[in-house]
């Protein structure tokens, strides 16, 4: 098995332990990027995939921050390796009606969700083509598909990574680089739990498969798509959402 150096922005949150958890077993060498300075949770969560027997290696910086992304790159090189798969999970809501909406709110999302998704993949992709091989996938959204109410930041930012995605995806694939989105709907995570019960039971109501998706189900498509087996798939956005919206 060839080993690869996977990156995995926001990958401390919850479907991002799964895709790490999942890129280690089939890969070998994972790093969780955007581990900022001081962020209290981050050596106990390193330690616990240690524990597990996962190889995962912390990097600091702001992905929403170009120069320290490309700082944060260069050293991941120097110390792990040359970056193979890059998976573009790290994101923030700040949900709000337009009309209510600040211009911080909603510059907080498209510099978290999408400028993120510039600035990591563009100080990885020519490393990639360069030797012949890549994979990028990027967390979009359901509510990137079909819109949602309050979301005017969240889901410009979705659809945004997707044309990001098949716009790279024509430019890369004779390099040997696939570059793919995958579009959750309501996943399981400690963020969607946290819901008002009486709001969250009205919108597994509204999900045909009626329940919420596992993060696992969401690190398989990931992996599949990190894969070799996955090389004649690219600029494609996979819907995982129990049949919440059909395209």
């Amino acid at each position: 098995m060839t080993r690869r150096v996977a990156l995995i922005t926001g990958g401390m949150g919850g479907i991002g332990t799964a895709v790490c958890r999942r890129l280690a077993k089939a890969n070998g060498n994972v790093v969780v990027a955007n581990c900022l300075p001081g962020y209290a949770k981050k050596d106990e969560w390193l330690a616990s995939m240690c524990k597990d027997g996962f190889e995962v290696h912390g990097a600091e910086g702001d992905v929403s921050d170009f120069e320290s992304t490309a700082a944060m790159v260069r050293k991941v090189e120097a110390e792990v390796g040359p970056v193979d798969i890059l998976v573009n999970n790290a994101g923030v809501v700040r949900d709000n009606m337009l009309k209510k909406m600040s211009l911080a709110e909603w510059m907080a999302v498209i510099q978290s969700n999408l400028n993120s998704v510039f600035n990591v993949t563009k100080n990885v992709i020519d490393g990639m083509t360069e030797r012949g091989w890549g994979r990028v996938v990027n967390m979009s959204s359901v509510n990137g598909q079909k819109g949602q109410f309050g979301q005017t930041n969240y889901s410009a930012a979705k659809a945004g990574v997707h044309g990001f995605a098949k716009a790279l995806a024509q430019e890369v694939i004779r390099k040997g680089v696939t570059v793919n989105s995958v579009s959750p709907g309501y996943v399981e995570t400690d963020m969607v739990k946290s819901i008002r019960k009486d709001v969250l039971e009205k919108l597994i109501a509204g999900i045909p498969i009626g329940r919420l998706a596992q993060p696992e189900e969401i690190a398989s498509l990931v992996a599949f798509l990190s894969s070799e087996e996955a090389g004649y798939i690219t600029g494609a956005n996979i819907a995982i959402n129990g049949g919440m919206y059909m395209a």
